[in-house]
Protein backbone atom coordinates (compact mmCIF):
# COMPACT_ATOMS: atom_id res chain seq x y z
CA UNK A 1 0.00 0.00 0.00
CA UNK A 2 1.33 3.18 -0.90
CA UNK A 3 2.17 5.96 1.60
CA UNK A 4 2.68 9.68 1.52
CA UNK A 5 5.85 9.50 1.60
CA UNK A 6 5.56 8.16 -2.22
CA UNK A 7 7.01 4.72 -1.67
CA UNK A 8 5.36 0.98 -1.36
CA UNK A 9 7.48 -1.01 1.29
CA UNK A 10 9.61 0.31 3.56
CA UNK A 11 12.01 -2.40 5.45
CA UNK A 12 15.57 -3.46 6.20
CA UNK A 13 17.83 -4.77 3.87
CA UNK A 14 21.30 -5.94 4.55
CA UNK A 15 23.03 -4.13 7.04
CA UNK A 16 20.25 -2.70 8.27
CA UNK A 17 19.62 0.00 5.41
CA UNK A 18 16.17 0.94 4.76
CA UNK A 19 14.81 -0.57 1.25
CA UNK A 20 12.10 1.13 -1.03
CA UNK A 21 10.53 0.01 -4.61
CA UNK A 22 10.72 4.09 -5.28
CA UNK A 23 13.19 6.41 -5.09
CA UNK A 24 13.12 9.39 -2.16
CA UNK A 25 14.62 12.44 -2.25
CA UNK A 26 14.90 15.86 -1.25
CA UNK A 27 16.15 18.91 -3.34
CA UNK A 28 15.32 22.50 -5.71
CA UNK A 29 11.75 23.16 -6.15
CA UNK A 30 9.73 20.20 -6.10
CA UNK A 31 6.76 19.02 -8.28
CA UNK A 32 4.65 16.21 -9.16
CA UNK A 33 3.63 15.03 -12.39
CA UNK A 34 1.48 11.78 -12.17
CA UNK A 35 3.21 9.01 -10.76
CA UNK A 36 6.97 11.12 -11.59
CA UNK A 37 8.15 13.72 -8.87
CA UNK A 38 10.18 16.56 -10.62
CA UNK A 39 13.34 18.13 -8.62
CA UNK A 40 14.19 22.34 -10.56
CA UNK A 41 16.91 23.65 -9.75
CA UNK A 42 17.26 27.13 -10.86
CA UNK A 43 20.59 27.88 -8.72
CA UNK A 44 23.22 25.88 -7.45
CA UNK A 45 22.21 23.44 -4.98
CA UNK A 46 22.26 19.64 -4.10
CA UNK A 47 20.35 16.81 -5.00
CA UNK A 48 20.09 14.32 -2.08
CA UNK A 49 18.97 10.75 -2.22
CA UNK A 50 18.14 9.36 0.75
CA UNK A 51 17.09 6.23 -0.56
CA UNK A 52 17.74 4.29 -3.64
CA UNK A 53 14.97 2.19 -5.34
CA UNK A 54 16.14 -1.48 -4.44
CA UNK A 55 12.71 -3.28 -6.02
CA UNK A 56 11.14 -2.17 -9.01
CA UNK A 57 10.33 -4.31 -12.42
CA UNK A 58 13.40 -5.22 -14.01
CA UNK A 59 15.03 -4.09 -17.01
CA UNK A 60 13.81 -0.99 -16.15
CA UNK A 61 14.51 -0.40 -12.08
CA UNK A 62 13.13 2.82 -10.66
CA UNK A 63 16.43 4.16 -9.46
CA UNK A 64 16.42 5.26 -13.57
CA UNK A 65 16.52 8.97 -13.53
CA UNK A 66 15.42 11.50 -16.27
CA UNK A 67 17.17 14.72 -16.71
CA UNK A 68 17.54 18.01 -18.18
CA UNK A 69 21.08 19.84 -17.86
CA UNK A 70 20.84 23.49 -19.76
CA UNK A 71 24.00 25.70 -19.47
CA UNK A 72 23.78 29.43 -19.09
CA UNK A 73 23.45 30.95 -22.61
CA UNK A 74 26.37 33.24 -23.89
CA UNK A 75 26.32 37.27 -23.62
CA UNK A 76 27.56 39.81 -26.47
CA UNK A 77 29.65 43.18 -27.04
CA UNK A 78 27.13 46.87 -27.49
CA UNK A 79 26.97 47.68 -30.75
CA UNK A 80 26.80 45.17 -34.26
CA UNK A 81 27.47 42.41 -32.40
CA UNK A 82 26.82 38.46 -33.24
CA UNK A 83 23.75 37.12 -31.02
CA UNK A 84 25.08 34.89 -27.81
CA UNK A 85 25.70 31.25 -28.12
CA UNK A 86 21.97 29.20 -26.34
CA UNK A 87 23.77 27.28 -23.38
CA UNK A 88 24.21 23.59 -23.92
CA UNK A 89 21.21 21.25 -24.26
CA UNK A 90 21.48 17.72 -22.86
CA UNK A 91 18.46 15.22 -21.85
CA UNK A 92 17.99 11.43 -21.06
CA UNK A 93 14.60 10.05 -20.85
CA UNK A 94 14.42 7.08 -18.50
CA UNK A 95 13.52 3.95 -19.83
CA UNK A 96 10.54 3.77 -17.22
CA UNK A 97 9.21 7.12 -18.16
CA UNK A 98 6.89 8.57 -20.97
CA UNK A 99 6.60 12.20 -21.13
CA UNK A 100 7.67 14.27 -24.39
CA UNK A 101 11.27 14.41 -24.89
CA UNK A 102 13.45 16.46 -27.30
CA UNK A 103 15.43 14.90 -30.22
CA UNK A 104 17.91 15.43 -28.40
CA UNK A 105 17.74 12.69 -25.37
CA UNK A 106 20.08 9.84 -25.25
CA UNK A 107 22.76 11.90 -23.03
CA UNK A 108 23.46 8.89 -21.07
CA UNK A 109 21.33 6.54 -18.63
CA UNK A 110 22.15 7.93 -15.08
CA UNK A 111 21.36 5.17 -12.18
CA UNK A 112 20.66 6.75 -8.55
CA UNK A 113 22.52 5.56 -6.05
CA UNK A 114 21.99 6.96 -1.86
CA UNK A 115 24.18 9.79 -1.66
CA UNK A 116 24.37 13.88 -2.25
CA UNK A 117 24.80 14.91 -5.93
CA UNK A 118 25.96 18.88 -6.04
CA UNK A 119 23.97 20.99 -8.97
CA UNK A 120 25.72 23.65 -10.64
CA UNK A 121 23.37 26.27 -12.75
CA UNK A 122 25.72 28.21 -15.39
CA UNK A 123 24.99 31.92 -15.18
CA UNK A 124 24.57 33.99 -18.45
CA UNK A 125 27.39 35.62 -20.08
CA UNK A 126 28.15 39.02 -19.18
CA UNK A 127 27.70 42.06 -21.71
CA UNK A 128 30.27 44.41 -22.13
CA UNK A 129 33.45 46.44 -23.98
CA UNK A 130 35.33 45.30 -25.40
CA UNK A 131 34.01 41.84 -25.50
CA UNK A 132 31.06 39.98 -23.46
CA UNK A 133 31.56 36.19 -21.66
CA UNK A 134 30.51 33.01 -22.60
CA UNK A 135 28.22 31.54 -20.05
CA UNK A 136 28.99 29.18 -17.48
CA UNK A 137 28.58 25.40 -17.44
CA UNK A 138 25.54 23.22 -15.81
CA UNK A 139 26.44 20.10 -14.38
CA UNK A 140 24.54 17.32 -12.77
CA UNK A 141 26.54 13.75 -11.68
CA UNK A 142 28.47 12.86 -14.85
CA UNK A 143 26.73 15.42 -17.22
CA UNK A 144 28.44 18.60 -18.19
CA UNK A 145 26.49 21.43 -20.62
CA UNK A 146 28.73 23.94 -21.98
CA UNK A 147 27.61 27.53 -21.45
CA UNK A 148 27.06 29.19 -24.76
CA UNK A 149 29.23 31.42 -26.95
CA UNK A 150 29.58 35.51 -26.47
CA UNK A 151 28.61 37.33 -29.68
CA UNK A 152 30.50 38.42 -31.72
CA UNK A 153 32.11 35.16 -33.21
CA UNK A 154 33.21 33.00 -29.88
CA UNK A 155 32.44 28.90 -29.73
CA UNK A 156 30.64 27.10 -26.67
CA UNK A 157 27.57 25.02 -25.92
CA UNK A 158 26.41 26.91 -28.73
CA UNK A 159 28.04 28.86 -30.61
CA UNK A 160 27.78 32.73 -30.70
CA UNK A 161 26.75 34.67 -34.03
CA UNK A 162 29.79 36.77 -36.15
CA UNK A 163 29.74 40.21 -35.85
CA UNK A 164 29.98 42.68 -38.51
CA UNK A 165 33.37 42.28 -39.53
CA UNK A 166 33.85 38.29 -39.09
CA UNK A 167 33.63 37.50 -42.75
CA UNK A 168 34.00 33.60 -42.39
CA UNK A 169 31.67 31.01 -41.01
CA UNK A 170 30.16 31.31 -37.79
CA UNK A 171 31.55 30.22 -34.64
CA UNK A 172 31.42 26.42 -33.63
CA UNK A 173 28.71 24.85 -31.64
CA UNK A 174 28.54 21.25 -29.97
CA UNK A 175 31.90 22.58 -27.95
CA UNK A 176 33.27 19.90 -26.50
CA UNK A 177 31.71 18.02 -28.47
CA UNK A 178 29.14 15.36 -27.35
CA UNK A 179 26.70 12.97 -28.59
CA UNK A 180 23.77 14.00 -29.30
CA UNK A 181 25.32 17.19 -29.86
CA UNK A 182 24.15 20.08 -27.41
CA UNK A 183 24.03 22.71 -29.72
CA UNK A 184 24.53 24.16 -32.97
CA UNK A 185 26.90 27.03 -34.15
CA UNK A 186 26.42 30.71 -34.87
CA UNK A 187 25.64 32.53 -38.09
CA UNK A 188 28.11 34.51 -40.19
CA UNK A 189 28.20 38.05 -40.29
CA UNK A 190 29.74 40.43 -42.73
CA UNK A 191 29.99 44.72 -43.47
CA UNK A 192 28.09 45.55 -46.58
CA UNK A 193 30.80 46.24 -49.79
CA UNK A 194 31.81 49.36 -49.33
CA UNK A 195 31.64 50.40 -45.83
CA UNK A 196 32.68 49.37 -42.43
CA UNK A 197 29.42 49.52 -40.99
CA UNK A 198 27.18 46.42 -41.67
CA UNK A 199 24.77 43.54 -39.62
CA UNK A 200 25.34 41.02 -37.40
CA UNK A 201 24.98 37.19 -37.59
CA UNK A 202 22.92 35.07 -35.27
CA UNK A 203 24.27 32.74 -32.07
CA UNK A 204 23.45 29.28 -32.32
CA UNK A 205 20.59 27.42 -30.85
CA UNK A 206 19.54 23.88 -29.30
CA UNK A 207 17.26 23.36 -31.96
CA UNK A 208 18.98 25.28 -34.78
CA UNK A 209 22.28 27.17 -36.32
CA UNK A 210 21.89 31.23 -35.73
CA UNK A 211 21.15 32.77 -39.66
CA UNK A 212 23.40 34.72 -41.41
CA UNK A 213 23.17 38.77 -41.27
CA UNK A 214 21.10 39.55 -43.77
CA UNK A 215 21.80 42.49 -45.76
CA UNK A 216 21.92 45.40 -43.49
CA UNK A 217 19.32 43.48 -41.25
CA UNK A 218 20.93 41.15 -38.55
CA UNK A 219 20.63 37.61 -38.20
CA UNK A 220 18.03 35.91 -36.05
CA UNK A 221 19.14 33.78 -33.14
CA UNK A 222 18.69 30.00 -33.61
CA UNK A 223 15.92 28.04 -32.44
CA UNK A 224 15.97 26.25 -29.09
CA UNK A 225 14.44 22.84 -28.23
CA UNK A 226 11.95 22.00 -26.34
CA UNK A 227 10.74 19.63 -23.82
CA UNK A 228 8.14 18.29 -21.47
CA UNK A 229 10.49 16.72 -18.70
CA UNK A 230 9.04 19.80 -16.15
CA UNK A 231 5.33 18.36 -16.74
CA UNK A 232 4.58 20.61 -19.90
CA UNK A 233 6.55 21.64 -22.92
CA UNK A 234 9.03 24.37 -22.34
CA UNK A 235 11.41 25.51 -25.09
CA UNK A 236 14.91 26.45 -24.11
CA UNK A 237 18.61 27.54 -24.96
CA UNK A 238 17.76 29.34 -28.10
CA UNK A 239 20.34 31.77 -29.92
CA UNK A 240 20.45 35.50 -29.39
CA UNK A 241 19.87 38.09 -32.30
CA UNK A 242 22.60 39.74 -34.29
CA UNK A 243 22.78 43.36 -34.77
CA UNK A 244 21.91 45.37 -37.63
CA UNK A 245 22.46 48.55 -39.13
CA UNK A 246 20.32 51.07 -38.96
CA UNK A 247 18.69 50.77 -35.84
CA UNK A 248 15.65 48.93 -37.03
CA UNK A 249 17.41 46.08 -38.41
CA UNK A 250 18.24 44.40 -35.44
CA UNK A 251 17.79 40.19 -35.79
CA UNK A 252 15.09 38.16 -33.29
CA UNK A 253 16.12 36.22 -30.46
CA UNK A 254 15.44 32.42 -31.56
CA UNK A 255 12.18 31.29 -31.76
CA UNK A 256 10.97 29.04 -28.70
CA UNK A 257 8.52 30.79 -26.38
CA UNK A 258 10.94 31.79 -23.22
CA UNK A 259 13.49 29.85 -24.50
CA UNK A 260 14.58 32.25 -27.10
CA UNK A 261 17.44 34.30 -27.23
CA UNK A 262 16.99 38.26 -26.73
CA UNK A 263 16.58 40.32 -29.54
CA UNK A 264 19.53 42.14 -30.63
CA UNK A 265 20.15 45.74 -31.49
CA UNK A 266 21.01 47.91 -34.26
CA UNK A 267 24.22 50.17 -34.69
CA UNK A 268 25.79 52.18 -31.36
CA UNK A 269 22.93 51.06 -29.49
CA UNK A 270 23.97 49.92 -25.84
CA UNK A 271 21.50 47.43 -24.77
CA UNK A 272 20.15 44.61 -26.26
CA UNK A 273 17.06 41.88 -24.84
CA UNK A 274 18.92 39.62 -22.90
CA UNK A 275 18.31 36.07 -22.86
CA UNK A 276 15.62 35.28 -20.18
CA UNK A 277 16.56 33.74 -16.65
CA UNK A 278 16.95 29.76 -16.06
CA UNK A 279 16.31 29.26 -19.78
CA UNK A 280 19.77 29.64 -21.22
CA UNK A 281 18.94 32.21 -23.93
CA UNK A 282 21.84 33.84 -25.58
CA UNK A 283 21.60 37.49 -25.21
CA UNK A 284 21.13 39.89 -27.90
CA UNK A 285 23.20 42.11 -29.71
CA UNK A 286 24.40 44.24 -26.64
CA UNK A 287 22.73 42.15 -24.44
CA UNK A 288 23.46 39.38 -21.34
CA UNK A 289 22.81 35.73 -21.83
CA UNK A 290 20.34 34.16 -19.32
CA UNK A 291 21.11 31.65 -16.93
CA UNK A 292 20.97 27.95 -16.75
CA UNK A 293 18.36 24.95 -15.29
CA UNK A 294 18.50 21.46 -14.22
CA UNK A 295 15.69 19.38 -13.97
CA UNK A 296 15.44 15.85 -12.81
CA UNK A 297 12.51 13.19 -12.82
CA UNK A 298 11.91 10.07 -11.43
CA UNK A 299 9.39 7.32 -10.29
CA UNK A 300 8.40 7.97 -6.90
CA UNK A 301 5.34 6.04 -7.07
Amino acid sequence: MATGFGYKTLGFGSGGKPTSEFVVATGGTESTDGDYKIHTFNADGTFAVTIAASGGPAPQPNNLVSYMVVAGGGGTRPGQSGGGGGGGFREQEAANDSYSQSPLSGAGAITLAAGSYPISVGGGGTSGSPEGTNGANSVFSTITSAGGGYGPNASGGSGGGGGEHQFGPGSNGNQPPTSPAQGNPGGQGRAPSGGNLGSAAGGGGAGAAGTDRQGNAGGPGGAGMGTSISGSSVTRAGGGGGGGYPITSAGGGGSGGPGGGGSGTGYQQPSGQAGQANTGGGGGSGGAGGSGVVIIRYKYQ
